[in-house]
Order: C-alpha cells, then structure tokens, then sequence
C-alpha cells in the first residue's frame, strides 16, 4: 500500500487550498446574487511595469484587466478557471504534483472547458498565482525542465523523497555536470547549509558552463558557476536569488553579446515581465552584467554576425524598456546597433582554450570589483 508523501511545504499547501476555495467561493456568490462573475488580474504590458523600491525589482502596475463571464471568451476562462481549481484541489489533498504539459493534455477531459493551446494553460495559472500571491509550485504545478546546474564550494542540504535531510557537496559530491537544481527551491525543500564560494557566475551556454568547469575555475577562483540553460527557470532565478540575498554572494551574469542574451540578465537582476507578479521572489537586483558587451566585441576583436531584423527590432523595444533604463545599458543598445554585430560567448576561443578562464574573467571580474586586485 503506498504511503502518503510527507507534506514538504511548511503550511503552504493549506494556504493554496485555502485560497483556491476562496476563488470559487466568490465565483458562485456572484452566482447566488445572480450577478455576472468576473475576475481581475494585472494588465501583463511593458507600459503596466513599474518599479517597485521596496524590493528593488520590476513588478506589475496598478492597470487590471477584467475576465467576464459577459463575453462568451470571459466564461470560457472562468470556467476553466473553475475546472482548474479543482484539479489543485485534488493534487493538494493527495499529495500528488502535475507538470504543466500533464495541466494541458488533463483539461482534454474537460469537455468545453478544455484549452486550445498550453499557452492559455500557462497563462491562467499564472493568473491564479497574481490573484492569490502564491507561486504555481504551491499549486503543485511544476515544469517539465527541471532547474539549472551549479558547481562550487557550497553544501546544501535537501529532503529527499522519504522527508528526510541529505546533504550535497556541489564539487565534492558531484560529477562534471554540477549539482542539478529541483524544481522547488523553497526553503522547506532546499537549505544551503555552508557556502564558503566568494561569488557566482550565471552562465548562459552549456560550452561555456563546460570550459569553466574543465579549466577548474570554480576551483582557482573559489566561486561557483550555475549553467543557467538560455532563460534560466523560475527554480534558477529562485536558487541565485536565494543564495545571493542569503550569503550576501555577488552574482554576475556571462551570456552571448545579444539582445536576446541581455533580457536573460534583465530576468535574472529584475524580473521577467511574464513572472513580474513575483518578481521580489526570483529576482536579484545586485546581479551585474559581465559579458559578452558590444563593447567587449570590438574591443576584444570577436569573430561575429551581423544583426538580424528581429535583434535590431529587439534592440529597439530594449531602449524603451525599464529594465535597460540606465547609462551602461543605453550606450551599449546604441553601440550595437551603430556597429550592426553580435558575438557569442565561445567566440573568445579566437585566443585559445584557456583565454576565456586566464584572461578574459579575470580582467573582467577584477574590473567589476568583484575579483581584489
């Protein structure tokens, strides 16, 4: 007979449940009253992102839009709305998880209020998470990725399935690839237990994470390295946060010199438009940019492209967008667009293998007063 999964959440699950049954609750109020039900959520534009000073981040204005069941789009929402709801609902009282691919192809059995697309699935539990100011991990909804990678001298301490307390060592007890970071890194599932690492680089690329780690400079540096996979996932965000405002660890962010490259950091210090409801959650706010720059390209002759119609598009939004709103970010938009190039991190190999760990960081890192001299 299987056993019921030990509730690994600190009250959070009774507090989702809790929630989720207030939202239904009002849906059949309005009913009773025979009002038309509606439900508000923030208006998820750049022109709805304000700044917030408290927590340093980019989070949603006070701009809502209204779900009404007037329109039959509106009903076709709080219906799945409804629908969802319940499924959490089961999930919470079971002790069971759904990723949100299993939320997508679930609401197949939902007769009329089964999505078209995961795109609205995503999206409506992402609105559930801006009503009830949870995250989705405490609706049991999970991502099909898993998290990032991290190597460095840090011991973390993690429940394992059985609720019990395993510590990791993430270069002691782990192979080349680092320690692989779970989808729930809140502090009842993940504790960082010692963190002797001085400071942290988010890597964009696999080969760059790859080269790092093979010219052991987590090891002569004393930092820790995170492959943050492209647009790192929420549990990446969350696990940089995290350490950086709870070790006071300095994080730096080294991605390819383009557009696309430099909103990964903007999501890393600031805060992805998409996820800005909870942007004091996964944000880092010191997070500083290291590289690649424009500037970096010319001055270190990289081998580059020449920029495409959608990067000078991106580039262009960038300029207007809050997030890049300061002196460095502007003149380095405006050099790359002036200079139409674009470099990708491993373009440093032009000087050799260890160029980018002997030479390259270090100036860098050094430069950005994270390195003494």
């Amino acid at each position: 007979m299987a056993t019921k999964k030990p509730d690994l959440t600190g009250g959070r699950s009774k507090k989702a449940l809790e929630a989720i049954q207030g939202i239904a609750a009002e849906v059949y109020a309005d009913l009773a009253r025979e009002k038309v039900p509606e439900m508000e959520v923030p208006s998820r534009t750049k022109q709805n992102i304000v700044f917030d000073e408290k927590h340093r981040v980019w989070k949603y204005g006070a701009t809502n839009t209204t779900r009404s069941a007037r329109t039959l789009d509106g009903a076709m929402m709080l219906l799945r709305t409804m629908y969802m709801a319940d499924f959490i609902k089961e999930m919470i009282e079971t002790s069971k998880s759904s990723t949100l691919r299993e939320l997508y192809y679930i609401s197949e059995g939902w007769d009329l209020a089964k999505f078209h697309s995961q795109d609205e699935s995503d999206m409506l539990a992402e609105d559930l998470e801006i009503v009830t100011k949870l995250l989705r991990e405490d609706f049991k909804l999970r991502p099909e990725e898993d998290g990032a990678s991290v190597i460095g001298d840090i011991e973390i301490e993690e429940i394992t399935r059985d609720g019990k307390p395993h510590k990791i060592h993430c270069q002691d007890d782990v192979g080349d690839s680092g320690y692989n970071i779970p989808y729930n890194m809140e502090k009842e599932k993940i504790k960082f237990k010692k963190v002797d690492a001085k400071f942290l680089i988010a890597i964009e690329t696999g080969g760059m994470y790859a080269r790092l780690v093979e010219n052991e400079f987590d090891t002569k540096y004393n930092c820790a390295l995170v492959h943050i996979k492209g647009q790192p996932a929420r549990s990446t965000r969350r696990f940089i946060k995290r350490i950086s405002e709870e070790h006071d660890l300095p994080v730096v962010v080294f991605t390819d010199g383009d557009p696309w490259s430099f909103r990964i950091h903007a999501s890393i210090a600031y805060g992805a438009i998409k996820t800005a409801h909870i942007s004091e959650y996964l944000a880092t706010p010191d997070a500083q940019f290291l590289g690649v720059t424009p500037s970096d390209i010319l001055n270190y002759d990289l081998p580059h492209d020449v920029l495409t119609e959608q990067d000078v598009g991106a580039l262009k939004a960038e300029l207007t967008d809050p997030r890049f709103a300061d002196e460095f970010w502007e003149q380095e938009i405006k050099l790359q667009l002036q200079e139409n190039k674009k470099a990708e991190q491993q373009a440093l190999a032009k000087y050799g293998l260890e160029y980018v760990t002997s030479t390259y960081l270090p100036k860098k890192l050094t430069e950005m007063g994270v390195l003494k001299k």
